[in-house]
């Protein structure tokens, strides 16, 4: 059975190993920088929603959890260039087996820890919207009472109004710019999460197909050393065989000489008398 596979490991390609070998090693450091990005999201989602909030920091949290999402779309791509590596070329195929499986299940971690930040963080976004829509609508109302009984004062009260009332539209736009990015970050958010998911499904496509493969690679080799364990029998059986069958005829010519000797001497004893 060894045999069989040590003649698997003849056709190994060194070249291949170290392509594949730099491969495995880029894919893994990618995983760690998303575990990372993870990390860092985590700890900006504590200050969404709080008196921290503020432009800069989703501005920040918007970029690296789109930055971490192509990582982990270009990471699926590495970990499927490495699905297409021939295992008859490794030195080792059962070693990139192992790597392989160590890779799929260390990208899949990562991959659930940053989808559950990406629907935190979009789940907080759309409260922080849902709370500022609130809240305009109750202060809209009161404010612009007010303005109307400061405008029917006249004098210094019109003024005054006036003024409040320019400032408060001046902050609204603002707050309205403000809002508008923020449902345009969770769009980004929830397409991004979109992308997480296709990865799973495009994951799960390639455990499944490597298994088949490495099944059906498995069973080959292991076909070919029953084969030439068999091959090996019917050698020796053909040279037990090829040994009995020259041990006969050796027994035939010796018997063939001992009758015509014996014949010989019965002729010369009757010629004699």
């Amino acid at each position: 059975m060894m045999e069989g596979y040590n003649n698997s490991y003849q056709n190994g390609n060194p070249s291949k190993e170290a392509e594949f070998q730099r491969l495995a090693q880029n894919i893994g450091s990618n995983i760690q920088k998303i575990i990372q990005n993870v990390s860092s999201m985590q700890r900006m989602l504590t200050q969404i929603g709080t008196s921290q909030d503020n432009q800069q920091l989703q501005n920040q949290l918007h970029q690296i959890q789109h930055y971490t999402n192509q990582l982990a779309k270009d990471t699926s791509k590495q970990l499927k260039d490495l699905n297409d590596f021939p295992p008859e070329r490794s030195l080792d195929p059962r070693q990139w087996k192992l790597q392989r499986e160590k890779l799929h299940s260390d990208f899949t971690r990562a991959l659930d820890s940053f989808q559950r930040a990406q629907r935190q963080a979009a789940q907080k976004e759309k409260d922080v919207i849902r709370k500022y829509k609130i809240q305009n609508h109750e202060l809209t109302g009161p404010q612009q009472n007010q303005n109307l009984i400061d405008i029917e004062g006249g004098g210094e009260n019109a003024a005054a109004a006036n003024q409040s009332r320019t400032q408060a539209m001046i902050e609204e736009e603002q707050n309205i710019e403000l809002l508008e990015e923020r449902e345009k970050a969770v769009r980004q958010l929830e397409a991004d999460i979109t992308d997480v998911n296709q990865i799973f499904k495009d994951l799960a496509s390639m455990v499944h197909d490597q298994g088949e493969l490495v099944d059906s690679i498995e069973e080959n080799v292991e076909t070919a050393a029953i084969s030439i364990t068999a091959g090996n029998e019917q050698l020796r059986q053909a040279e037990r065989y090829q040994n009995k069958a020259r041990r006969r005829k050796v027994c035939l010519v010796v018997t063939g000489l001992i009758l015509l000797i014996i014949l010989i001497i019965i002729i010369v004893v009757s010629a004699k008398n």
